[in-house]
């Protein structure tokens, strides 16, 4: 076992290289059913969206930091809700604003 500097168990908490620290929040959610694939922000400003994104907390839709309103993060940092999915068929993509790396 490894310890961290305050003296707790640093082994539970890693990664699968050991570098990074695990990301529990993946490990909160139940299945969502994710909303209508649009982003309803972009849809009243008159925006087009590079891709979208599904909050896995509450099954909201919107759209990444690569379109121009980048209205996922926003809802990340109206609501806490940490992990989102891309809406793409067959992609297990998850990222978690809170490490902000992907999990």
């Amino acid at each position: 076992m490894t310890l961290d500097a305050q003296g707790t168990n640093a082994t539970g908490r890693a990664g699968l290289n050991g570098q990074t620290p695990r990301c529990d929040h993946i490990d909160r959610f139940s299945t969502v059913k994710p909303g209508p694939p649009e982003c309803k922000e972009c849809l009243a400003l008159g925006q087009t969206w590079v891709r979208l994104l599904v909050c896995l907390t509450c099954g909201w839709v919107a759209c990444s930091d690569d379109s121009r309103g980048g209205h996922a993060r926003a809802h990340y940092r109206e609501t806490d809700h940490p992990v989102v999915a891309t809406l793409e068929p067959n992609s297990t993509w998850r990222w978690c604003y809170v490490h902000r790396r992907t999990v």
